[in-house]
């Protein structure tokens, strides 16, 4: 790294570093679990749409149920599978969304820990 680079780095405090480092790490942490939560969840969906798109296709007024909020409605198959469908859509856009916020979060860690020399000590 040249000395000119090294030169723009505003220089903090031990425990400032310490502490944005911390920070870094726990919003990559809360970023991966939600990330994953949502692909459980999408996973779901999944699994629910595969089951009800063969009653679409024999029965597609067969009465379902589904839960909004804290409300158990009654629809037709025909009514929920589109709504699911459009559901499970927005929710790989929110994984789509948070997985490029991670990937912009983990390259301003990286760039921080290498302006300030930060590197893993190995467990003893």
């Amino acid at each position: 790294m040249s000395s000119s680079t090294k030169s723009k780095v505003k220089p903090l405090p031990t425990e400032a570093i310490q502490q944005h480092y911390s920070q870094c790490q726990g919003e990559l942490q809360a970023l991966a679990q939600k990330i994953g939560e949502l692909e459980s969840e999408a996973d779901e969906y999944g699994l629910v749409l595969v089951t009800l798109e063969e009653s679409l296709a024999k029965e597609p007024e067969r009465k379902c149920f589904r839960l909004i909020g804290s409300v158990l409605v009654e629809r037709t198959v025909k009514d929920v599978v589109p709504a699911l469908q459009t559901t499970r859509e927005g929710i790989h856009g929110t994984i789509s969304t948070l997985a490029e916020q991670y990937k912009t979060k983990e390259q301003e860690f990286e760039t921080f820990k290498r302006d300030y020399n930060i590197r893993p000590v190995p467990a003893s």
